[in-house]
C-alpha cells in the first residue's frame, strides 16, 4: 500500500501546477501543435513531389531517401514533443516527493533544460523508448495523440485469419514488452540524475530487476483503476442529471439552475479527470523507481530547483474577475437551460447528413456472398445499395464474382477467364456458406441489373480488372444504359484508369475510386465523383475535403457499432457493411442528438 500512498501524494502535493501544465499542453496539443505536425507532414509530401498518398504510390514515397530523412525528422520531433510532457511530469512528481513547491514555469524551464540533452548522439535513442511508455501507460483514458494511431481494420482481420501471422504479432510483441520494460526506469535516471541513455538503461535493468513482474501488474491494475472510475464517474453524473430532472420537472426554473449547475460541476471535473490520468500513470512509475532505489539503498538525489522564489503578487483581483465570469457563465448557462426546458431551443436535430448503407457483397452475413439470394436477402434488410465485384468470362460475359479464382466460393480451382459462361454456371456458390444454398449460382451483372431494377434499389458496382477482360469497362456502362439506372448505380474500381475508360466513354456514369489509404489533395481525381475508402484510414479532414469538393465518401466495410458510429460521427455518405441490420439500426438511432452524449463527446474528442 505504500506505492499506492506515495502516488496519493506525489499527484496532490503540486496538484494545481500539474493540472495547469497538463491542461495548457493538452490545448496546445489540439489546437497548435497537432495541426503542426500535420502542415509539415504536408509539406515533407509537397516537397518529394506528392499532391496524394495511396497504397499504390505510398512505397515509392516511402523509398525515397530524402523522405526517410524528413519522416525520421518528423518522427523524432513528435516524440520529443511528446517526451517533453512526460519529463516535466516526472519533475513536477519529483519535487512533490521531496516536499517542495514548484511553479508551472519553473517546471517547464527545467524540463526543456533536460530535453536538451536529447540532441546528444548518446542520448536520441531514448525518444524511442516514448514508443513504449505511451501504449503501457495510456491503456485508460490518459490521452495523447500518438495512441490515436491504428492498424486498419483489414489489416488486423487478415492477422487475426492467418494463425502463423497472429502467432508471430503476439511473439513479437511479448518480445518488445519484454526488452523495453527492463528499461522502465531509464526516463527517471535520465531526467533526475542526469544520466546518458546507456548509462539510465543499464540503472534501469538493474533496479527493475526480480520485480519486473510485479511491477507490470501494478502499472497494469492502475490504468484498469483509472478506466472504470472514469467510466463510472460518466454514469454518475448523467444519473445525478436525470434525477434531479426527474424530482424538479414540474419547477422548470428551479430545474434549469440546478441542471446546470451540475452540468458545469461535470465539465469542470472532467477536465480535472482527464488531464490527471496521464500524471497519475507516471506518478504509480515514479512511485515504483523511489521504492525500489530505497530498497536497494540507492541514493535519492534532490533535484536542484535553480529558480529564485519570488513573491506572489496580490491575486485578489484576480479572483473577483473569475468569480465574476463564472457567475456570468452560470447565468448565461441557466437561461439557455431554461429556453430548452420552455421550448425554445430544440436539442433532438435530426442529422442533416444520415447516410445510406450499403450491403458488402449483398447481405454476405447472412447469405453467401455475390449471390441472388444475398442481392435478395439485403433488400429484404433495407440495403440503400448493393455492393458487387464483376469479371469477365472466356466468352465475355459479366459474371459477380470478387475473387479472381473461383476455388474459395466454389471449390473449383480455376480463374475466371479461364472458363466459359456456361462452365461456370454450373458450378455451386452456395454450398461453401451452408449445405441449405447448395445448388446457388453465380448470377450474371444484367441479372442483377434486372433485379435492382424491379426492386427500386441501388447499385455498387466494383470493377476489377485483370488484363483478361475484352471491352470490359464499355461492356458494363452499356448495360447500365441499356436498364436505364445510370442514377441508380456507381461504377467503382481501384484502377483509377478504368474510371477515366469510364468517363470518356460517358461522362454521365457516376463513379468511385476505391483505396485503402488516400491522404493529401483529392482534387487530383477528377474521373472520380465517389471516394470509397478503408474506414480506419477515413480522417475528419478527408470528409471535409471530399465534400468540400462536392463529393461524397463511403466508409469499408464496417461491422461493428464502435466504427459504424465514429462513421457517422466523421458524416461519411454511405456505409459499406456485411451486417446490414446492424448498420441500419445504428444510424437510426443517431438520427436525433442528445445533448448530454454530444456534451461527453465533446469533452472526451477535445482533451483525449
Amino acid at each position: 500500500m505504500k506505492k499506492f500512498s506515495q502516488t496519493k501524494k506525489m499527484i496532490t502535493y503540486n496538484l494545481w501546477t500539474l493540472v495547469g501544465f497538463e491542461s495548457a499542453f493538452k490545448i496546445l496539443s489540439f489546437f497548435i501543435f497537432t495541426p503542426m505536425f500535420f502542415k509539415i507532414f504536408n509539406l515533407i509530401m509537397k516537397v518529394t513531389g506528392y499532391n496524394y498518398l495511396t497504397f499504390e504510390n505510398l512505397f515509392f514515397f516511402l523509398r525515397n531517401p530524402f523522405t526517410i530523412f524528413l519522416l525520421i525528422m518528423l518522427i523524432l520531433l513528435l516524440l520529443i514533443y511528446t517526451m517533453f510532457d512526460i519529463t516535466t511530469i516526472i519533475i513536477i512528481l519529483d519535487a512533490s516527493y521531496h516536499e517542495q513547491k514548484i511553479k508551472i514555469l519553473d517546471a517547464i524551464f527545467l524540463s526543456l533544460k533536460k530535453c536538451l540533452r536529447l540532441f546528444n548522439p548518446k542520448n536520441i535513442m531514448l525518444s524511442f523508448l516514448v514508443l513504449f511508455l505511451i501504449p503501457l501507460l495510456n491503456i485508460g483514458v490518459a490521452s495523447n495523440f500518438i495512441t490515436t494511431i491504428k492498424i486498419p481494420e483489414y489489416i488486423l482481420e487478415f492477422i487475426i485469419k492467418n494463425k502463423l501471422y497472429l502467432i508471430g504479432f503476439i511473439l513479437a510483441f511479448i518480445g518488445l514488452m519484454m526488452l523495453f520494460f527492463r528499461w522502465i526506469y531509464a526516463l527517471h535516471y535520465f531526467v533526475l540524475e542526469e544520466m546518458n541513455f546507456k548509462e539510465a538503461r543499464e540503472k534501469s535493468v538493474f533496479l527493475s530487476k526480480e520485480k519486473r513482474g510485479k511491477d507490470m501488474i501494478t502499472l497494469l491494475i492502475m490504468q484498469l483503476i483509472i478506466t472504470i472510475v472514469y467510466f463510472f464517474f460518466i454514469l454518475v453524473g448523467i444519473s445525478v442529471i436525470l434525477f434531479f430532472n426527474k424530482i424538479f420537472g414540474s419547477i422548470i426554473l428551479l430545474k434549469s439552475i440546478i441542471t446546470t449547475i451540475i452540468w458545469v460541476f461535470i465539465a469542470f471535473s472532467f477536465l480535472i479527470f482527464t488531464v490527471l490520468t496521464t500524471p497519475t500513470s507516471y506518478a504509480v512509475l515514479s512511485a515504483l523507481y523511489y521504492l525500489h532505489k530505497r530498497e536497494s539503498k540507492e541514493s535519492i538525489k534532490l533535484l536542484p530547483l535553480e529558480f529564485e522564489k519570488k513573491e506572489e503578487k496580490k491575486k485578489s483581483v484576480i479572483k473577483r474577475i473569475i468569480y465574476f465570469l463564472i457567475f456570468l457563465a452560470m447565468i448565461g448557462a441557466t437561461i439557455f437551460t431554461y429556453g430548452v426546458y420552455n421550448g425554445k431551443y430544440n436539442l433532438n436535430i435530426e442529422h442533416t447528413r444520415t447516410g445510406e448503407v450499403t450491403a458488402h457483397r449483398g447481405a454476405s452475413k447472412e447469405s453467401p456472398e455475390n449471390t441472388m439470394s444475398a442481392f435478395i436477402k439485403a433488400k429484404e434488410l433495407g440495403a440503400d445499395y448493393i455492393e458487387l465485384d464483376v469479371g469477365q468470362t472466356k466468352d465475355n460475359y459479366l459474371i459477380i464474382m470478387h475473387d479472381t479464382n473461383l476455388k474459395r466460393t466454389t471449390g473449383l480451382d480455376k480463374k475466371v477467364w479461364e472458363l466459359t459462361y456456361e462452365e461456370i454456371r454450373e458450378l455451386d456458390a452456395g454450398y461453401f456458406f451452408d449445405s441449405t444454398y447448395e445448388g446457388e449460382k453465380i448470377p450474371t451483372l444484367e441479372e442483377v441489373l434486372i433485379f435492382a431494377k424491379d426492386n427500386n434499389i441501388k447499385l455498387n458496382i466494383e470493377l476489377k480488372p485483370t488484363g483478361h477482360e475484352n471491352n470490359f469497362e464499355r461492356s458494363v456502362v452499356d448495360l447500365i444504359l441499356k436498364y436505364n439506372l445510370t442514377e441508380d448505380s456507381v461504377v467503382t474500381s481501384s484502377h483509377y484508369e478504368v474510371l477515366e475508360n469510364i468517363k470518356n466513354y460517358n461522362s454521365n456514369i457516376k463513379t468511385g475510386y476505391v483505396k485503402s489509404l488516400l491522404y493529401g489533395d483529392v482534387s487530383s481525381f477528377t474521373a472520380a465523383d465517389i471516394f470509397s475508402i478503408e474506414a480506419t484510414s477515413i480522417t475528419k479532414s478527408l470528409v471535409n475535403q471530399i465534400h468540400a469538393e462536392g463529393k461524397q465518401i463511403y466508409a469499408w466495410t464496417l461491422n461493428t457499432k464502435e466504427n459504424i458510429e465514429k462513421a457517422i460521427d466523421l458524416r461519411v455518405d454511405n456505409i459499406i457493411t456485411d451486417d446490414v441490420t446492424l448498420a441500419k439500426e445504428t444510424i437510426y438511432k443517431s438520427k436525433t442528438s442528445n445533448l448530454i452524449n454530444d456534451f461527453v463527446k465533446w469533452i472526451e474528442e477535445t482533451f483525449r
